[in-house]
């Protein structure tokens, strides 16, 4: 599963840079400025877990355990739900994709809290 999550981190932040760049140059004369922030904010929040699931992976190399396995899921989850509802409504225009935004920032809350329950469990 490790090696699925690191996979995944790749992923993740190989196509944050790229799509930050496609921001940067491809949609800034396409988008209004609050769309293209709200792009921006979701290659943001896509870069940051990209970085906590790699954390992730290292971690549990040294110290493997459930509640890891479970932050790991829950960020890719959040950036599938977080940043792709915010690509989405900024290409689309169509605000309702915005109400799935809030369910990707659970799934984001929701890594940190297992993945402090991890560090917890380390200290025992």
């Amino acid at each position: 599963m490790l090696r699925i999550l690191l996979l995944l981190a790749a992923f993740f932040g190989f196509t944050a840079v790229a799509l930050g760049a496609f921001a940067a140059h491809g949609l800034k004369s396409q988008l209004s400025p609050d769309l293209l922030a709200v792009f921006q904010t979701g290659v943001h929040y896509q870069m940051v877990h990209a970085l906590a699931l790699l954390a992730v992976v290292l971690l549990g190399l040294h110290a493997p355990g459930k509640a890891l396995l479970v932050a790991g899921g829950l960020f890719v989850l959040g950036i599938l739900l977080f940043s792709g509802s915010l690509y989405l409504l900024s290409l689309s225009g169509v605000r309702i994709l915005g109400a799935i935004t809030p369910f990707g920032g659970v799934a984001f809350l929701g890594g940190w809290l297992s993945l402090g329950v991890a560090a917890w469990n380390l200290a025992r």
